[in-house]
C-alpha cells in the first residue's frame, strides 16, 4: 500500500531515519514559522533545516514521496507571503549558508542559498567586488530569497535585478530533476564551464521548448516591457531571440517551480567614492517628474523619500538622527560614482546631476562618503518598519507596498494613486526606488475584520486596475506571493495567466513546489484569505499591568507591531545597533525579537498558542534577555522586554513562581532587611567565601552554580554622608507653591505635571546648584564605589548634593520577573520621596542605569494616570547627562594615552541613549572602544541556570573579544551586570563613569 498524500507521520518516521539536520514541529516552532513579513498566517506541519546540499536532496525525496507540500524559506522577509505554506518549510538560513567559492579574476561568487547579501558584500569587498541588487533588508535576506523575489534594491537602477546578475543556477524541480540553469548570451566571461548550452539547458525540462514556440506572440507582447515588471513569470527570457535562458526566468519564480540548492551569481566592481545628492521638491509627485531628467545621468542610485517619513525617525529617535536635508517636502536621493571615478571626478558627475533634475539653491545638497550620507540611507533602508504607522498613528500593512510602472510613468501614476487612497480613506508613507518606478508605502488598510478585508480587497483590486492602466507591474521586486497573485488577470491577458499555470505543470505537476502562490490546478490563494491580524481576538491591558497607551491599551495592537521585517536577524554592531543579542549568539529564528512577536500574535489568536499561560510560549521567550535593544532598533516599535514582563506577570498571577523570582526578584527586599540588622552583611560576605555552602544555595534557587555571589555593602550610605539626608522642603520656585514638608506631592492636572517637567531644568540653572543623587538598591547593598564617586565629583563641582532616601526602589527586578503588582507598589512609594523635589526644580541623577530606565520609560507605563510619574520622569538625569547639560565646564581628567573599553548598558542605550557618555569621555582626551552589543547578563538572565549557555555565547560576541583584545585598557560599565559578567568570565575589574571622572591618576596608558 502507497504513501497517502500528506502522510505527515510517515514522513516525520522517514525524516528521522535519513534526514541529519534539525525537523521542528512542536506548536511553538510552528507558530514562529506560520508567518514571514507579509500579512498572512499560515501554519506548517514541519520545519527543516538541512545541514548540506545531500541533505537537503534527502529532505526533498521524502517530500515527494509522501507528497508533502514544500516552501523554501531564506530570513523570512517576504512581504508576499510566499515563504509560508502549509506543509513543510526549509529554513535555508541555518546551515545552507556557505560561500562556495570568489573568483575576483572572472568576478563571480558561487554561494549557498542561506547566504546572507550583506555576507557576501563583506566577503567580496576585500576584492574591491560587490553584488549589485542590495534591497533595504540586505542586512539579513538571503540570496536565494532573492532569487525567489528578484529582489532589487537601490542599486538595480546601476545593476539591475538579481535576474540580470544570476549566471547560473542548480535546482530540484517538483519531479525530483536536478537542473542547471544558466544566463545569456552563453560567452559571458563569468559564465561557468559546467552550465549547459542555452539550446540544452530547456530540455531539460520536456514540454517546455514546444510551450514557448506556440506562445510566442502572447509572451513577446506582455512580458519584458520594461525593468521592474516582475509579477507572474518573466517568460520574455525564454524566447529563442533572448538565448531561451533558464536562470534569468527562474529567477522571482518564488519557489513554485522547484527548490534552489547552489547558484553562481555576478560581483561587479565597489565604486570608489560615491557621492550622495539629495535634491528637495514641494512633495513627492514633483519629485518623481524629475526622474526622467536625472536618469540620463546614468547614477547609481535615485530614491524617493516622504518628509513625514523622516519626521517618524525624528520622533523614534530624536532630532539628531536626521541630517540637515534639503528644503522640500519630498527628496530624490541620488547615488553617484562609478568604476575609476575619484572623489573630485564623482562630485563634479554629482553637480551635473543636480543641475539636470531642475533643483537649485536650497533644494540641493551633496554630501560626500561620510556619517550623514550613512545616516540618511539607513533611514531609507529602515522605510519598511518605519512605514508601518502612519503619522496618525494607525498601524500600516503591507499588501500593495510594491508596485512600478516606466519611471516616466510614475508621476502620473503616483496623482492618480493618491486620488485612490482619498476615496478609500487611506493613509501610509511613501518612499521607493523612483529611478525604476517602484514605490514603496504601507497602508492603514483595515485587516482586523471581515467588513474591512473586504474594503481591502476592493482596493487592492482597484489599485492593481490602475497599475495596469499605467502600463506597470503590481510587484516591482517582492514578487506576488499570496497578497498580490490573484491580483494577476489585471496585469495580463487570460491567455498569459493560463500560459503560467501550463509552465507550472511541467515543472510540478502535483502542485508541491509553493502552493497558492503565483499559478497552480485552483488558482492563487485569495488576497482575503488567511490575512493574520483578522484572526487575533481582544487582547486589553490589565489594570495591574503596562497601560500600552501608544496602542490604545491593546495588547492585540501592540503584538502586532511587528510585521516580520527581521532587522532582529541582522548583524546591527556597524550601524551602533544591539538589537538582537539571543538571535546573534545562536543564529537561530526561534532566538529572534520577530519570533517572539510571532508567538505572542499567535496567542491572540488563540491557535496554535491558546493563550498568554501557554507554557509553550517559553520554548520562544525564555532566551529573551530583556535588554530593550529592540525598543531602540526595532523601526517597528517593539519592546519586547515590556512584552515579556507583561506576559511573565499573566502567567504567573495568583500562582506560585519559580525560585530565582523570589530570590532575584526581590533582591532590593533582602539587601534592605540586610542593611538594617547589624552584622548581618559581613556574615553574608563571609559566606559567600565558603564555595560548597554558596554552591548548595545557588544549586537550590536554579541559579548558576558556577557563578559567584557579590558581595554585600557593610555600611549604609546614610550612615556615611549623615549630611547629605534629603528630606523636601518648599522652595520659592515650587511650581504650585505647596509645602511639601509632610505630605507627598499630588498633582491632580496632567498639564500642570508636564510644565513641572520641563520647568525642571531651568529651575536648576536659576537656583541654588541643588541636585538630588538617586542611590538604587544595587548602588546601595552591592557596589557603592560609582555613588561616592558621583556625590565626590558634583559636591567638588560646587553644587549641594542631596542623597535620596533608602527607600526609593524603582521595582526594576520585579518588573523584570513579571511581579508588575509590586513593581507599581515600589514606584508608588518612590513617588512620595521624589516627586517634591522634581516639583521644586531639583534634578535627579541616577547611578544604574537601568533604575535610571525605569523612570524615564517603565514607569510611564506602569503607573499613567499619575501625572507625579511624568514630572520625576522628565527630572531624572544619567550623569553623564547632567554633567554635559549643567556642568558643561566642569574640569575632566586628562586622560590622553588611555585606553578606555567601555560597556553601554542595554538600557542605558536603548532608553536615554550613550551620545552625552560618548561627548564626554571624549572629551577627556581617552583613547575610547566602544562595544556594540548586550554583556550578556543581562541582570538576573545570566544567573539562571538554564541561561548560562546563552549567556556565554552573548558575551563572545562582543565583551569578551573586546576585553582580550585590550588587555591594559580601563574598563567602563556604569551597569552592575556588566562589570559583574567581565569579571565573572574576564577577570576584569570595572568601574564606573563617575569613578573614571574622578580618578586623577588613571591606571593604565597606551
Amino acid at each position: 500500500m502507497g504513501i497517502r498524500a500528506g502522510d505527515y507521520h510517515t514522513f516525520r518516521s522517514l525524516l528521522r531515519d535519513k534526514f541529519r539536520g534539525e525537523v521542528l514541529d512542536s506548536r511553538a516552532d510552528r507558530a514562529v514559522y506560520a508567518t514571514d513579513s507579509s500579512n498572512y498566517r499560515i501554519p506548517p506541519k514541519v520545519i527543516a533545516c538541512p545541514k548540506d546540499q545531500d541533505d537537503l536532496r534527502v529532505l526533498l525525496q521524502v517530500a515527494r514521496e509522501c507528497r508533502v507540500p514544500v516552501t523554501a524559506r531564506g530570513a523570512g522577509t517576504s512581504c508576499a507571503g510566499n515563504a509560508i505554506g502549509p506543509g513543510v518549510v526549509i529554513d535555508y538560513s541555518r546551515h545552507l549558508n556557505r560561500i562556495i567559492k570568489i573568483d575576483p579574476e572572472k568576478r563571480y561568487a558561487i554561494v549557498e542559498p542561506g547566504v546572507v547579501q550583506a555576507q557576501l558584500q563583506q566577503a567580496a569587498a576585500p576584492y574591491g567586488l560587490r553584488f549589485g541588487p542590495d534591497p533595504s533588508t540586505s542586512s539579513r535576506c538571503t540570496i536565494g530569497g532573492m532569487i525567489g523575489n528578484n529582489a532589487c534594491g537601490p542599486h538595480a537602477t546601476a545593476y539591475g535585478r538579481t535576474s540580470d546578475n544570476v549566471l547560473e543556477l542548480q535546482l530540484i524541480d517538483g519531479l525530483g530533476r536536478e537542473i542547471i540553469a544558466g544566463q545569456t548570451p552563453q560567452d559571458l566571461a563569468e559564465t561557468p564551464q559546467d552550465t549547459p548550452a542555452p539550446e540544452k539547458q530547456i530540455q531539460q525540462i520536456p514540454g517546455l521548448k514546444s510551450l514557448v514556440a506556440a506562445n510566442l506572440a502572447t509572451i513577446r507582447t506582455e512580458f519584458g516591457r520594461f525593468g521592474r515588471q516582475v509579477s507572474g513569470y518573466s517568460l520574455e527570457h525564454l524566447l529563442p531571440e533572448n538565448g531561451s535562458a533558464l536562470a534569468p526566468f527562474l529567477s522571482g519564480t518564488e519557489g513554485t517551480l522547484g527548490v534552489i540548492t547552489q547558484a553562481t551569481v555576478r560581483l561587479v566592481p565597489l565604486p570608489k567614492a560615491p557621492v550622495l545628492v539629495a535634491l528637495g521638491f514641494p512633495d513627492m509627485i514633483a519629485a518623481a517628474a524629475a526622474v526622467p531628467q536625472i536618469l540620463p545621468s546614468k547614477p547609481l542610485a535615485v530614491e524617493g523619500m516622504d518628509a513625514r517619513l523622516v519626521e517618524v525617525v525624528r520622533q523614534h529617535k530624536g532630532p539628531g538622527a536626521v541630517p540637515d536635508l534639503p528644503q522640500g517636502s519630498g527628496w530624490l536621493l541620488c547615488e553617484v560614482g562609478g568604476e575609476g571615478l575619484d572623489e573630485d571626478a564623482t562630485l563634479q558627475r554629482a553637480r551635473e546631476l543636480a543641475a539636470a533634475s531642475g533643483a537649485s539653491g536650497e533644494a540641493v545638497m551633496i554630501y560626500p562618503p561620510g556619517a550623514d550620507a550613512a545616516a540618511i540611507w539607513r533611514i531609507r533602508a529602515d522605510g519598511a518598519g518605519l512605514g508601518g504607522r502612519t503619522p496618525q498613528g494607525d498601524q500600516a500593512w503591507p499588501g500593495w507596498e510594491d508596485a512600478a510602472v516606466p519611471p516616466e510613468n510614475l508621476a502620473a501614476y503616483l496623482q492618480d494613486f493618491q486620488t485612490l487612497l482619498e476615496k478609500f480613506g487611506l493613509d501610509g508613507l511613501l518612499y521607493g526606488h523612483f529611478g525604476d518606478g517602484c514605490v514603496h508605502v504601507r497602508l492603514n488598510m483595515p485587516l482586523g475584520s471581515a467588513a474591512g478585508l473586504g474594503k481591502s480587497r476592493d482596493f487592492l483590486f482597484a489599485a492593481a486596475q490602475l497599475v495596469g492602466k499605467y502600463g506597470g507591474s503590481i510587484s516591482g521586486e517582492h514578487g506576488d506571493g499570496r497578497a498580490r497573485s490573484q491580483l494577476l488577470p489585471k496585469m495580463y491577458s487570460s491567455q498569459a495567466v493560463d500560459l503560467f499555470a501550463q509552465v507550472k505543470a511541467l515543472f510540478d505537476p502535483e502542485n508541491l513546489m509553493n502552493p497558492g502562490v503565483l499559478t497552480g490546478p485552483a488558482g492563487p490563494d485569495g488576497v482575503e484569505e488567511n490575512v493574520r491580524r483578522a484572526q487575533a481576538r481582544v487582547l486589553n491591558a490589565h489594570p495591574e499591568g503596562f497601560a500600552f497607551s501608544e496602542d490604545g491599551g491593546s495588547l492585540t495592537d501592540a503584538f502586532h507591531r511587528c510585521t516580520g521585517v527581521g532587522k532582529c536577524r541582522a548583524d546591527n554592531r556597524g550601524a551602533g545597533g544591539f538589537m538582537c543579542p539571543s538571535f546573534q549568539a545562536s543564529g537561530r529564528e526561534q532566538d529572534a525579537t520577530r519570533a517572539r512577536a510571532r508567538i505572542l500574535q499567535e496567542a491572540t489568536n488563540g491557535g496554535l498558542i491558546h493563550n498568554l499561560s501557554d507554557p509553550e510560549i517559553w520554548q520562544v521567550l525564555d532566551l529573551c534577555l530583556a535588554c530593550k535593544a529592540c525598543s531602540a532598533d526595532c523601526p517597528a516599535g517593539v519592546d519586547m522586554a515590556k512584552w515579556r514582563s507583561e506576559t511573565l506577570f499573566r502567567r504567573y498571577r495568583g500562582r506560585p513562581r519559580p525560585l530565582s523570582h523570589y530570590a532575584l526578584g526581590w533582591l532590593p527586599r533582602w539587601l534592605r532587611l540586610m542593611a538594617k540588622v547589624p552584622g548581618v552583611a559581613r556574615l553574608a560576605n563571609m559566606a559567600t567565601k565558603i564555595r560548597p555552602l554558596t554552591q548548595v544555595a545557588l544549586k537550590l534557587l536554579h541559579l548558576d552554580t558556577t557563578r559567584t555571589l557579590p558581595r554585600f555593602a557593610t555600611r549604609s550610605l546614610e550612615r556615611q554622608y549623615p549630611n547629605r539626608l534629603f528630606w523636601p522642603k518648599k522652595t520659592e520656585i515650587s511650581p504650585w507653591g505647596q509645602d511639601y514638608s509632610n505630605k507627598p506631592a499630588v498633582v491632580a492636572d496632567k498639564k500642570i505635571a508636564v510644565k513641572a517637567g520641563k520647568r525642571t531644568r531651568q529651575a536648576a540653572l536659576s537656583t541654588s546648584k541643588s541636585v538630588v543623587i538617586w542611590a538604587d538598591s544595587f548602588s546601595r547593598g552591592l557596589d557603592q564605589r560609582g555613588v561616592k564617586a558621583a556625590i565626590k565629583l558634583l559636591s567638588e563641582a560646587g553644587w549641594q548634593v542631596f542623597l535620596a532616601p533608602p527607600d526609593t526602589c524603582c521595582g526594576l527586578t520585579w518588573i523584570t520577573t513579571g511581579q508588575l503588582k509590586g513593581a507599581r507598589h515600589h514606584l508608588e512609594k518612590l513617588l512620595e520621596r521624589l516627586a517634591p523635589p522634581a516639583a521644586n526644580g531639583f534634578p535627579i541623577v541616577g547611578i544604574e542605569p537601568s533604575c535610571t530606565a525605569v523612570l524615564r520609560d517603565d514607569f510611564l507605563e506602569l503607573l499613567p494616570s499619575d501625572p507625579r510619574a511624568l514630572m520625576v520622569s522628565e527630572a531624572t538625569f544619567t550623569l553623564a547627562e547632567f554633567i554635559n547639560a549643567y556642568c558643561p565646564d566642569l574640569p575632566l581628567p586628562d586622560l590622553s594615552g588611555v585606553s578606555v573599553v567601555a560597556q553601554p548598558h542595554c538600557h542605558h542605550y536603548s532608553v536615554m541613549g550613550w551620545e552625552a557618555d560618548r561627548t564626554l569621555i571624549k572629551k577627556t582626551g581617552a583613547n575610547l572602544v566602544e562595544l556594540q552589543g548586550c554583556c550578556g547578563m543581562a541582570g538576573n538572565f545570566g544567573m539562571e541556570a538554564d541561561h548560562r549557555p546563552m549567556s556565554l555565547a552573548v558575551a563572545e560576541h562582543a565583551l569578551l573579544p573586546a576585553l582580550k583584545d585590550n588587555p591594559e585598557a580601563i574598563f567602563l560599565a556604569d551597569g552592575f551586570s556588566c562589570r559583574t559578567q567581565a569579571e565573572t568570565l574576564a577577570g576584569r575589574h570595572g568601574i564606573h563613569l563617575a569613578e573614571l571622572l574622578t580618578n586623577s591618576d588613571p591606571c593604565t596608558k597606551e
